[in-house]
């Protein structure tokens, strides 16, 4: 009767409460493997599982809600209920094939099913044998294969096994006891079990370790390597639950020692309250600290009291307050400030001019100016009214200058660059109400110095924007103000802070971008764009030697040639400056570089962080070769020129004159095309990305030719019914400016009588609807950009004459330049 119950238990899949003791031993041996080795379909229905292993011997309840694995279920509810478990390699999968499943899983038995809402299923299955997948079967619906069953042969008597067995129980018992999760229940069931195979399964089941380790036990068909493998891997765990339990007691011990400071303090806190005592900085390690710092600081009276204020109200601020964490920042920063230190000034001029003269060519006017201003400096004493402002093209030279100059003096330097600074509060700070406040960058670069004699370099000053946050040029008035600077004011620190005593210096590419209250408090001092001479030397003297000691090529025989020089210049630069020098001799010796380590260096190997040269056999080597840059090589390793050389193509042209243009990097070449078509309508039309005072420029000169055509031999009819069309090439940079009204005019001119204009003359100027010719700004770099592509002849306005004087002679050298008050006065030198 019993035996009929049980069956009928197993095909109805009902619950086993019911069941006496009797009823489940018969149960357990209806079902025990070896009734069941025997009884196992070759094709099963394969359960994935996500992130667990069912190893043989075990019982998991598993939760079901994909739709094959429902189907996979039901089918082996009809095949006396047994299924194939295996792990898939990515959990996160949810269309799956046999390739996605660990080929080595559980043959189980399902024991229970109960259906939970939301169409799931909670499926008991309980593990029997170790297989694998042998072949997959075609099935559309779940997934299926040809199962194998491990037999696993072995003498449970084998000392190799007994011993491995003894071990693993030594290493299960240390593990559980490391482990807080698991209960030392599961030793002395672990140390009960008399099967090898089962002890084995039982405890990698009991492993908290990942899937992957579980997984290479049942990859492994021999019981010696496995049990081998449980033990390497309960070992490994071991010493990391060592480590773990390690940290978590350094933790808990820090946490008790903490809460322990904490209590005993606010005892002691109490106890002086008590007895109307005041409580020793002592007992607050940070207020010792920060009085101490007060004490170093040597501040001036004012800022004492302050800080003294400050520094009764931390003592009286509850440590936890964020309040606390505001004012001890405060003090802080009061305290790192330089108040009194500072370093001692070398105003030797003979000691500076040196120091220039090593560092930069040529600048001989910047470099006077600053001898004068040391000079100044011996006499009074005094820095006031003694602010510095370099102006000229990037990389000139400018950063470098202000270094030079505090190396000469003996002061620490400290720059900040102002481009793109929009908020007030980058200068004055941010006032302590504020999270996250901190002093501006004033002060900040005061506490970067240490001293309160430093030169500061205010880097790009032209390039300040403003928006709602405030105007950070008005900001910096003060600062750079004489009278007012002595005793600044930032907004975090509330102190009047002394910058007179600082040296400021600042930089910037255009003079007339700089606010003119701020250009009122500074003397400008001009950086004009280098000759090709200078930059010849500057390459010799100080790029090649600096990029030799850069790149490790000092003990190594390489010569560039003044024309290899000369053409990176020329073809593959254009410049006011020496940026892009450096940037292209830095390319040439890294790839010299390259070629030398790949022909005779690629068979050394040098030591750790150690130079190849530190190889006595390269080294050897090395000293016997001889490496030269000429033009030849220049255009090998740099490939085809940036640029063309243009000096043999200055053709004379009709419509086409050459004017000359300022930019912020120096002088260029402006070519003006005209030419005449004929229209339905009179039409004037301008190209070549113009901005509006150039087009208004470009009318007044249309309207003065138009006013005064005879006298230049154009029809009386050249406008009617035309089209005029002004076009200024290289369309992708934007043009403006009125100093093209001259070269405008003479095109227009060269157009409507089509007369060539001389190739070889270029012009700079604006012009009324008078004809004459007005001043224009400059005149130095538009002189070296038309001597630069071989100009000879350059027309100039008559009130630019004085400025000539000041031009270098090796710029004008060569060229005639003819000042000209009027159109007709250039008329007669252009055709």
């Amino acid at each position: 009767m019993a035996k009929k119950k049980i069956t009928r238990k197993i095909k109805g899949f009902d619950k086993f409460d019911d069941l006496t003791k009797e009823e489940l031993q018969q149960l357990k041996e209806l079902i025990s493997p070896d009734t069941l080795a025997t009884n196992i379909p070759k094709k099963l229905s394969i359960l994935p599982l996500r992130d667990i292993i069912i190893f043989p011997n075990m019982i998991f309840p598993v939760l079901i809600g994909r739709t094959p694995s429902l189907k996979a279920v039901n089918e082996a509810i009809d095949r006396d209920k047994f299924i194939f478990v295996s792990a898939q390699k990515d959990p996160m999968l949810e269309e799956l094939e046999i390739k996605n499943l660990y080929k080595y899983g559980t043959v189980a038995k399902i024991i229970q099913v109960l259906r939970l809402p939301n169409n799931l299923l909670k499926v008991l299955v309980e593990g029997f044998f170790q297989a694998k997948i042998v072949k997959k079967v075609a099935n559309d619906e779940f997934l299926e294969a040809e199962i194998e069953i491990i037999d696993q042969q072995y003498d449970a008597d084998d000392t190799k096994l007994q011993a491995l067995i003894r071990r693993a129980s030594e290493l299960f018992s240390e593990y559980v006891r490391s482990d807080r999760n698991l209960p030392p229940e599961v030793i002395s069931a672990f140390d009960s079990i008399v099967n090898p195979s089962q002890k084995l399964y039982y405890g990698a089941a009991n492993t908290r370790t990942t899937l992957e380790a579980k997984q290479k036990i049942l990859d492994i068909t021999d019981i010696y390597k496995q049990y081998f493998e449980l033990n390497k891997l309960l070992a490994s765990e071991i010493e990391l639950k060592i480590l773990e339990n390690e940290i978590d007691t350094k933790i808990q011990d820090s946490m008790q020692k903490n809460q322990r400071k904490y209590y005993i303090q606010e005892q002691i806190k109490a106890l002086h309250q008590e007895l109307g005592e005041d409580i020793d900085d002592d007992i607050k390690p940070d207020i010792a600290k920060i009085r101490e710092m007060l004490d170093k600081a040597e501040l001036p009276e004012h800022a004492k009291q302050k800080t003294d204020e400050e520094l009764e109200r931390l003592k009286k601020t509850h440590s936890m307050s964020p309040e606390y964490t505001t004012n001890r920042n405060y003090l802080e920063v009061v305290a790192s400030l330089p108040w009194q230190k500072r370093t001692d000034d070398n105003f030797s001029i003979n000691h500076v001019k040196e120091i220039l003269d090593e560092d930069h060519y040529d600048l001989e006017k910047p470099k006077e100016r600053i001898l004068e201003y040391i000079a100044v400096l011996n006499l009074s004493g005094n820095l006031k009214k003694q602010i510095l402002c370099f102006v000229g093209p990037p990389g000139v030279g400018k950063t470098s200058l202000a270094k030079s100059i505090a190396r000469a003096l003996g002061r620490n330097f400290v720059r900040f660059s102002l481009g793109g600074v929009r908020d007030e509060a980058e200068i004055r700070g941010h006032r302590r109400t504020y999270v996250g406040a901190m002093p501006g960058k004033i002060l900040q670069s005061m506490k970067k110095a240490g001293t309160v004699n430093p030169v500061i370099l205010l880097d790009e000053i032209d390039k300040m924007t403003m928006d709602f946050r405030g105007d950070p040029s008005s900001a910096l008035l003060e600062v750079l103000d004489p009278e007012q600077n002595v005793a600044f004011n930032d907004h975090f620190v509330e102190l009047d802070y002394d910058l007179s005593n600082v040296m400021f210096i600042t930089t910037a590419n255009v003079k007339y971008e700089i606010p003119p209250p701020l250009l009122d408090r500074m003397e400008v001092i001009e950086l004009s764009s280098y000759l090709e001479n200078d930059k010849l030397n500057i390459a010799k003297k100080h790029i090649i030697p600096k990029l030799f000691d850069e790149f490790g090529m000092k003990e190594i025989a390489v010569s560039i040639s003044d024309d290899a020089i000369l053409k990176i210049i020329r073809e593959y630069t254009r410049e006011a400056g020496v940026r892009g020098l450096e940037r292209e001799l830095s390319s040439i010796l890294r790839k010299l570089a390259k070629e030398i380590i790949s022909k005779y260096g690629d068979k050394y190997k040098p030591p750790l962080n150690k130079s190849i040269l530190t190889v006595p056999e390269f080294k050897k080597t090395i000293k016997q070769k001889k490496f030269t840059v000429n033009p030849a090589k220049v255009e090998e390793l740099l490939k085809v020129p940036k640029y063309k050389d243009n000096r043999e193509k200055l053709e004379d042209k009709v419509g086409v004159v050459t004017g000359l243009a300022w930019t912020s990097v120096g002088g260029e070449i402006l070519p003006v095309e005209v030419t005449i078509m004929p229209s339905s309508a009179e039409k004037l039309t301008l190209t070549g990305k113009l901005g509006d005072v150039m087009k208004e420029s470009a009318m007044a000169a249309l309207s003065f030719v138009r006013s005064n055509y005879a006298k230049f031999g154009i029809k009386s009819d050249f406008y009617s019914k035309k089209e005029i069309h002004i076009h200024v090439p290289d369309g992708a940079i934007p043009k403006d400016g009125p100093s093209a009204g001259i070269t405008i005019a003479m095109a227009l001119i060269s157009a409507a009588t089509g007369k060539k204009v001389k190739g070889n003359v270029a012009m700079t100027g604006e012009v009324n609807l008078r004809g004459e010719v007005l001043p224009i700004g400059g005149l130095k770099e538009k002189l070296l950009a038309a001597k630069r592509i071989g100009i000879k002849k350059v027309l100039i306005p008559k009130d630019n004459k004085r400025d000539i004087e000041e031009v270098s002679i090796e710029i004008t050298n060569g060229l005639k330049i003819i000042p000209v008050g009027n159109i007709f006065e250039g008329y007669a030198e252009c055709f």
